[in-house]
């Protein structure tokens, strides 16, 4: 009898599984691509394991598609499936499967382990899903600790160069202090308002007036700080050139893309939900960090020769764009920062996937040099950078200027005019870098290189040689390239990376086709705007 009445007793919380699906999808393939990093075969280990990564991405997708118009509390109320959460799902899974095709000859997944390097993307992109649907702030910080700790490994895995383990280390002791300083902030907040929930702690601002409360203002301020670390927003951006610099490229592509959609993701959803009752004393400051944001990124960048660090700066920059939807706590907002964030994951996957092919093809890394004469050797890869420049400046005809648009149209409305106008001007002084990008590419010679660099497309490394270590790179000891009749490299390994370039010339041709026609984008963003409940 008493075990019955315990066994009666004992019911377990209801799990949706189908509201869970994305996050399990990746989790579980991370676990069956690390079980294949053990196999014996270095090929099996590389193609294989690479091959899974895919296809639990691509599960993943199948899985948050299949919940699309999901309005849904999941875990106890500790995740909320809906469109929001669903549509940057989109984004994150995407540049995750991106991530795969630019790592798969890299030298960083060989060094670091197949089964290793793409279980750890899974888990990232894992941890940013859980991210980007938290409505707990419990659940907020386990998000922002399952993507970051994978990504510490990651930037580090080019186990032989310095720069990358440099990247490792200071993304660690950055991000470690960012993270420190979330969990002060949502303490603070739990403490003036006696709540982890979103929408409770949205409640108790409403009803207790709760708005100019001197507890709740300085866990919002360290709430900001820690989410504008994750972000690159100025003034907490210092170690973005730096790690974006040293990480192995893919990496860097990956942070670029999808740690910035997770944070812009969680940034809607806590500002606009749980705080948006104290919206009047939050925002003039986040529109303030947005300005300082588009000013340090744009003028950094002006004088960067690092393809890389150039990107660095203008992320920061974009970022400064991407706050002001958040300022202003409008649907419109919402809606223009969604967009911009599908539109920012094209734009930056052409110009990336360019830096990987160009890196392997000749010795000078990720120097603009490097693009010199692009436009004469290698067409199919200069258009898309030139694509990828001319949508981060905002030029008509591409994705990245009905994304500005939309952004300086919400940010009129909802009273913020003078910050459109910072967007603007930011944009026209953001012409001088790109413009030098395209103009290497479609107006300079190639670049002349010497003997030792013709011979090899792998950047030097401390403490060992692609010569003397085929496995850390994925492939064979790389040969010379041969004669062409362009600058250096010119029809060198011409088709070795044929994954890099076609999705090069996909991330531009998609940003070209959402600048003319923006709308299939345009109702993505739309219904994760509509999710946002407290707008309402």
């Amino acid at each position: 009898m008493s075990v019955a009445l315990a066994a009666a007793r004992l019911h377990g919380p209801h799990i949706d599984w189908g509201g869970l699906s994305p996050i399990l999808a990746l989790l579980g393939g991370a676990v069956v691509v690390l079980l294949v990093g053990l196999a014996p075969r270095r090929e099996v280990r590389r193609l294989v394991a690479s091959g899974l990564a895919l296809v639990a991405f691509a599960a993943a997708l199948g899985c948050t598609i299949w919940q699309w118009d999901a309005s849904k509390s999941i875990v106890s109320g500790a995740l909320r499936v809906d469109d929001l959460a669903l549509a940057v799902n989109l984004i994150l899974v995407s540049a995750g499967a991106a991530t795969v095709l630019l790592s798969w000859r890299a030298r960083a997944s060989g060094e670091a382990g197949h089964g290793e390097f793409y279980a750890l993307v899974l888990t990232s992109t894992a941890g940013m899903s859980v991210l980007v649907a938290a409505q707990n702030t419990v659940s907020l910080f386990l998000g922002i600790e399952l993507l970051s700790i994978p990504l510490y490994v990651l930037c580090a895995t080019e186990l032989h160069r310095s720069p990358s383990l440099e990247s490792g280390l200071k993304y660690l002791v950055i991000g470690s202090v960012g993270s420190a300083t979330l969990l002060y902030g949502l303490a603070m907040i739990y403490g003036a308002t006696g709540s982890t929930d979103f929408d409770a702690i949205a409640s108790a601002i409403a009803s207790g007036g709760l708005a100019s409360d001197p507890l709740l203002l300085t866990g919002i301020a360290l709430v900001v700080v820690g989410l504008a670390f994750k972000s690159s927003v100025a003034p907490f951006h210092q170690w973005t050139p730096d790690v974006y610099e040293g990480a192995p490229t893919p990496i860097t592509t990956f942070m670029a893309v999808a740690t910035k959609a997770a944070a812009l993701g969680i940034f809607l959803r806590f500002f606009d939900v749980a705080l948006v009752s104290a919206q009047v004393s939050w925002a003039p400051a986040l529109a303030a960090l947005a300005t300082i944001s588009i000013v340090v990124g744009n003028v950094g960048a002006l004088g960067q020769s690092s393809l890389k660090r150039l990107l660095a700066y203008s992320a920061v920059a974009q970022a400064g764009y991407l706050l002001a939807g958040v300022v202003v706590s409008t649907r419109a907002g919402a809606r223009a920062t969604v967009f911009y964030l599908a539109v920012y994951l094209l734009m930056n996957l052409a110009a990336f996937a360019v830096v990987v092919a160009r890196e392997r093809e000749t010795g000078l890394g990720d120097d603009i040099a490097a693009v010199e004469g692009l436009g004469a050797s290698r067409p199919w890869l200069a258009w898309p950078m030139t694509i990828a420049m001319l949508s981060l400046a905002g030029i008509p005809a591409t994705a990245g200027f009905v994304g500005k648009l939309f952004l300086i149209q919400a940010s009129a409305d909802g009273g913020y005019t003078w910050l459109g106008v910072v967007i603007v001007v930011g944009s026209m002084v953001s012409l001088a870098y790109y413009l030098r990008v395209v103009a290497a590419m479609w107006m300079r010679p190639g670049p002349s290189l010497g003997a030792t660099e013709a011979a090899s497309p792998y950047p030097a490394i401390a403490g060992g040689s692609p010569e003397a270590d085929p496995d850390a790179i994925g492939t064979s000891t790389p040969a010379a390239p041969p004669a062409g009749d362009g600058g250096p490299g010119a029809g060198a390994r011409e088709g070795f990376q044929p994954e890099v370039v076609g999705l090069a010339l996909a991330a531009g041709a998609a940003t070209v086709f959402f600048g003319i026609v923006p709308s299939p984008l345009v109702d993505l963003a739309r219904a994760a705007g509509n999710s946002l409940l407290g707008l309402f």
